[in-house]
């Protein structure tokens, strides 16, 4: 029996790798030269400088149940865990630090620790029993509810709120109002704590690495997984039309609703109610990035930047929130939030002796134009003085430039659409993974459990499918 999958991005790989596993004839078609989607490395500046396109640090890369079972270092995959999670400098020389020791966070944040740790701690340490129930669609029968119950009294809040709930101090709060930014969501707006609430849970149970060669070593060894299950990656090969791919009993889209719109166009392979509501799909904020190739290490204030691969650049509670805020709103601030990673401080293999490469990015409205270079470089400037000296290249890229290069990416949007709470609930439609067309599923992050490299949203689509087929046979059986 053969299945297809349109898209190699985390996703798109994982639906193939549980459709081979289960003993489909699985073929990949990737439009780019390589696979990978948002989860690739490139020569972005300079020779022997490697960037990643998309992804860089992957705490729920480590941490997703499905490619835990995977076992990928069988497959090449190297993890490099950085002394620090995450560092957060603030404007008196100093930095927050978020560590996978959860002891070293409480005594970095102070009389705040302790809240720290009563916030993170429970389901930190039950790790696999917390992922069951938060990374797969919104509503299911929980495998762990008093565990789920126990984190939904804060997950659904704003994040501002839960930072001045249970922190007195201004880095405790900082640090939250960062990790809660990921979210791409107002830090006033409700939901924006669970992203903050997860991702430093993440922090705490499993790290926040980085591959060793950068991303595309996730996606080589997911490919090579995958192979050695007899599926086959086709790069190179766009399929612009549904149509184009005959003679498959399954067909997984690592798409987004508006490209499953375009693929569809000619044919009535979709219900009309149903083309309605993925037109209906809302995405969410853009990212205007840079990746820089650097002659020299960052020359951050606070000595704690040094011991992490990421890097916050955003200041106190209330300057986050109002980055997030003007972005919310459809503007761009005047001090964006930047996010930061300087994976050669780890992993010297990925530029030439002695220098280093950085990639950051900050928020801006889905679709903007807007030069942000200027404010992004300010941003890092008044937490690392000099780090312009240090600039051998950029390669800037706008919303526009990487949904040409990745048309996943509609408008810049990272993360496979808004997170409203309808796309909360039903992301895309109620159907979650199933269209309107037999046989044809969307595994993509605009599917639960959404953005991020997990490969969840593949996976569940790919069992979803496999139970669907199990059930028509079953049922062609008896009668």
């Amino acid at each position: 029996m053969k299945a297809a999958v349109i898209g190699s991005g985390p996703n798109g790989l994982a639906a193939a790798i549980v459709l081979a596993q289960a003993g489909l004839e699985v073929d990949v078609y990737e439009a780019q030269a390589t696979a990978g989607g948002g989860c690739r490395t490139l020569e972005l500046t300079l020779p022997g400088f490697h960037h990643d396109f998309g992804s860089a640090v992957h705490p729920l890369g480590i941490g997703s149940p499905f490619f835990h079972s995977l076992q990928l270092e069988r497959y090449g995959l190297e993890w490099i865990h950085s002394p620090a999670a995450l560092a957060h400098p603030l404007d008196d020389a100093t930095a927050a630090v978020l560590s996978q020791d959860l002891d070293a966070t409480v005594h970095n944040l102070g009389s705040d620790g302790p809240a720290w740790r009563a916030l993170m701690e429970p389901f930190a340490a039950r790790w696999a029993d917390f992922t069951a129930d938060i990374l797969g669609p919104p509503i299911h029968i929980p495998h762990h509810p008093l565990l789920l119950a126990q984190f939904g009294r804060n997950a659904v809040l704003p994040a501002t709120t839960v930072a001045r709930t249970h922190f007195t101090g201004e880095r405790a709060r900082a640090l939250f109002a960062g990790v809660s930014a990921h979210s791409f969501l107002s830090l006033d707006a409700p939901l924006s704590a669970s992203f903050g609430m997860v991702l430093a849970i993440s922090a705490h149970a499993v790290g926040w690495p980085i591959p060793r060669g950068g991303a595309q070593s996730l996606t080589n060894a997911l490919a090579a997984c995958l192979n050695a299950h007899g599926g086959r990656i086709h790069t190179g090969s766009p399929i612009h039309r549904l149509a184009d791919l005959s003679g498959v009993s399954l067909l997984l889209a690592d798409v987004t609703p508006r490209q499953l719109l375009q693929l569809t166009e000619d044919e009535a392979a979709l219900t009309p109610a149903y083309r309605r509501q993925l037109a209906a799909f809302r995405y969410g904020p853009g990212v205007f990035k840079v990746d820089y190739a650097l002659s020299a290490p960052i020359p951050w204030v606070a000595p704690d930047c040094a011991l992490a691969a990421t890097v916050h650049l955003g200041g106190t509670l209330d300057q986050i929130v109002a980055s997030e805020s003007a972005m919310s709103s459809g503007r761009t601030a005047n001090r964006p939030f930047v996010l930061l990673s300087q994976p050669t401080l780890f992993d010297p293999s990925r530029a030439p002796a002695g220098q280093h490469i950085a990639w950051a990015y900050c928020h801006v409205p889905n679709g903007c134009t807007e030069d942000m270079l200027p404010r992004l470089e300010a941003q890092i400037e008044r937490f690392a003085p000099g780090f312009a000296r240090t600039v051998l290249a950029r390669h800037v890229s706008t919303p526009a430039s990487l949904q040409a290069a990745n048309p996943n990416l509609i408008g810049g949007d990272i993360g496979g659409g808004a997170i409203t709470p309808r796309q909360f609930v039903f992301r895309p439609t109620p159907g979650e993974y199933r269209t309107s067309a037999p046989n044809l599923y969307l595994c993509s992050s605009s599917t639960p459990p959404g953005g991020g490299v997990h490969g969840m949203c593949g996976y569940h689509a790919a069992t979803t499918a496999l139970a669907d087929l199990a059930r028509k046979k079953n049922s062609g059986s008896r009668q």
